[in-house]
Parts: C-alpha cells; structure tokens; sequence
C-alpha cells in the first residue's frame, strides 16, 4: 500500500486513502473493481496498468477555456516566491497521489514550476524541485513513469519547437528537452516522452515540410543520444496527434509515426504513447491505433481519456467507455501488455466541477472501469469463442493453396487458375452483431 504523504498543509481535508471495497460498497470514495493486488491473466492489476496521475491537468489545470477564466482556484498557488509555490503544489499533488494510492505520476517541466525566459534560471528552479520530489517519491513509494518538456506553450514556439524554421528557437527547444531528461533521469524515470504539440504546418504555402521533418528527426536523434550517454535505458515514447494546435501535425497516427521512426533509423529505441482523444480525432478508433501499435511493435504507453462526439476537439475527458475500453484490452492483452509505459490520465475534470473530491471521483471511475474491462476481457479470452471465430475466418490461409499464398509460392498465373478452377466462394458471415453482443453478455 502506498504511505500517504503530506506537506505542511493538508489540501484534501477528510479524504482519507482510497480502498478497494467491492461491488457491494455505494461508497462513491471507494474503488469497486480495481484491486491493485488482484491477479488476472497473469499479473496484478498494478503490473498491468501502471496507473499515473498527470501533473498538469490535475495540479494545473485551471477550468479556463476560451470563453472564460479559471474556475479552480488552487490553495496550493497563494505563495508568491516561485519555488515555495511549486513546493506546495507538490505537496499537494503528492497528498493526493498517495491518498488515490496511485503508484505512478507524469510530468511537464513547466507544470513542476514557473518557468521564465532565462535558461539557467530555469534550470536551477527545476533543479530545485527535482531535489524536493525526490525526497517525495522516497517518502512515498511513488514512481515517475515518465517525464517530458513543454514545447508548445511559449511564444516562442508558435511555429513548433525542433521544426521551427528559426534554429534559435530549436535550440531553446533542445535546452528545455536536456533539463527535463536530467529531470527524468535524476528521478529515475522509467520513460521519456515527445509529444510535438506545435511539430506540424498552418500553412504549406511558408512550409517547407521535407527539412522540418528531417530536423525532427535530428533532433530526437540529438536527445536520444545524450539521454542514452547519461545511462538513460528507459523508452522514448511518441505521442501521435493530427491536428491541434496546428493545422497538420507530422505524428498523425500511429502509422504515420511508424513510418517517420523506420525512415530515420530511430524504431528501436522508440514506440508510442497513445490517446485516446487523439485516435479519434484522427477519424480512428482507439482500438484501431492500439492494433497498429500492437502489429508493429510499438505499444508503449497510453494516454487514458476520451472525446466529447458533439465536440471536434481534444476534450480530455477521463474515460467512462465500458465497450471502448473492453475492446481495447483485448487488444492489448493479446498484444502481450504495455512495453515499459502505463495508463496515464491525460484527463481534467470538467470547468464547473470545483469541489476537492470531484478530482478524486474522476480517477476512482477511471482506475474503475480500466479494471471492469481488464476483467471482462480476460473472461472473454478464457471462455469463450472469441478467438476461435476469428482463427475459423482466416482458415483457408493455414494449409492448401492459402498457405502456399502466405508462405510466397504463388505465382499471379497460379491464383488466376485457382480462381477459374473452383470457381465462385461461397459467402461467409463476419458475425459483426454476434461478437458485438458477446461484448455485451461478458460485461
């Protein structure tokens, strides 16, 4: 069990530790599916998804939108010196890691503390709080699955970060990735992650997208490499998106990331972090990004959340999708598991829910339903034919002229004269409504 930590100040007054107690308990503090200790398929639930709390949605983020300012108003931002307000937030996002019993967190260097637009000044103030998180996690139990730097909120990167047409800007870039890598390394990170939040285009018409893209490429190169001489042996994630901020992003999808890691030599030293929000507003499924990621190697890590199908942007909701979620696990789970990474929750809780324990109820329904879903699925796997209608829809591929197909001894000459000799197939149902309704009976 993970040791409550506190600072001074106790910011979540009268939430005690989170329990499991079951599908009886109507406690709503309570988790009721997810036992970290319990063993399915294999593993503890803790080993399978390796949940984290994401430091800038929930420490950070404010409830401003577009529209209108903040709406949480944070006790832990009353102090004015820089470094002591960034010690109480900490503190406050450790009280409530522990509390959730949450072995993991995920981190910005801009979310840990105010940065400025001095290098060195900003190196020495998250050096600073390296040194107090340390003392946190070791106090705790609590782990850092990976760590990652902000290159899209400044100013400065208003035309991206590592494909900026101005090499000034890439190189402030390059500052900020080499403190959050000694960040990450210093706390002993298990990842590091590259989300290109401005890597893309608005415009073609002042892009020059060749050179951009072979810069990006330089450019993780440059950080793999340093990384990797400081004794890093973590993974490098990427994080596909399509669009949002920019018109056009280059790590689109999971395929398209696979495509730009095989083209610049860099597939083995990273895989991907997926989201959900992401997948779906490339025009995806998250199952099907999960099944490229899987059929290619690359499953890292996920970014847990969900869309709004009214809305056409990145929301980030936490998730609440039994059937999404069901499905996504059978794919993991026959994908092997998650490759070095977790289940993060890149997700904020909505403007107008501005009670402490609204971010508590937010990630008990997340961690919830990721164990219904781990659980549901694995029963499917186990009992019934699930697998077997697949494997019987592929059948004529495992012997006869099917396999020699598969196995490149078919000329085209041969499957013309296959075709002409047995004539038309018969049809044979994809059993799309019963496989649905599967889903549905093991939920």
């Amino acid at each position: 069990m993970t040791k409550v930590v506190t600072g001074a100040k106790e910011f979540f007054k009268g939430i005690d530790q989170i329990q499991f107690e079951g599908l009886e308990s109507n406690n709503p503090l309570a988790f009721r599916w997810y036992d970290g200790n319990k063993i399915v398929a294999g593993k503890t639930m803790n080993e399978h998804f390796k949940f984290a709390c994401a430091y800038w949605h929930s420490f950070n983020g404010n409830g401003a939108d577009p529209f209108g300012g903040a709406t949480h108003i944070f006790p832990w931002d009353e102090k004015n010196d820089v470094i002591e307000r960034a010690k109480a937030k900490m503190d406050a996002a450790f009280e409530f890691i522990t509390k959730m019993q949450l072995p993991y967190y995920c981190f910005h260097d801009v979310d840990v503390v105010d940065y400025c637009d001095n290098v060195a000044e900003n190196e020495r103030r998250l050096q600073s709080l390296v040194e107090y998180a340390k003392q946190k996690q070791a106090d705790s139990g609590v782990k850092l699955l990976w760590g990652t730097a902000n290159l899209f909120s400044h100013k400065r990167y208003m035309n991206g970060a590592s494909t900026n047409p101005d090499f000034h800007v890439l190189a402030h870039g390059a500052a900020q990735v080499k403190a959050a890598l000694d960040a990450t390394i210093a706390l002993g990170g298990e990842n590091y992650v590259f989300w290109g939040g401005r890597e893309g285009y608005m415009s073609l018409l002042n892009t020059n997208m060749k050179r951009e893209q072979e810069h990006l490429a330089k450019f993780l190169h440059t950080a793999k490499d340093y990384a990797r001489q400081q004794g890093f042996k973590g993974t490098f994630f990427i994080e596909p998106k399509p669009c949002e901020p920019s018109k056009h992003q280059y790590d689109y999808d999971a395929a398209t990331v696979k495509g730009f890691l095989q083209q610049y030599d860099l597939l083995n030293d990273f895989k991907l972090n997926l989201e959900v929000n992401h997948a779906t507003l490339a025009g995806h499924t998250f199952q099907h990004e999960l099944q490229v990621a899987v059929d290619n190697g690359l499953l890292g890590s996920i970014d847990a959340n969900r869309g709004d199908y009214q809305n056409g942007w990145d929301t980030d909701q936490f998730p609440n999708d039994i059937n999404e979620l069901t499905e996504s696990m059978l794919i993991i789970l026959e994908g092997g598991g998650l490759q070095g990474g977790g289940v993060n929750f890149d997700a904020k809780i909505r403007r107008n829910s501005t009670d402490p324990a609204d971010l508590f109820y937010a990630h008990i329904g997340g961690m919830d339903i990721f164990a219904r879903a781990l659980i549901t699925a694995d029963a499917i796997l186990q009992q019934s034919d699930y697998k077997k209608i697949r494997a019987d829809r592929y059948a004529s591929f495992d012997s006869g002229k099917g396999a020699e197909f598969e196995q490149g001894n078919l000329s085209l000459e041969d499957l013309r004269n296959f075709a002409a000799e047995n004539g038309e197939p018969e049809m044979r149902s994809g059993k799309q409504e019963y496989l649905e309704n599967l889903i549905n009976r093991y939920i």
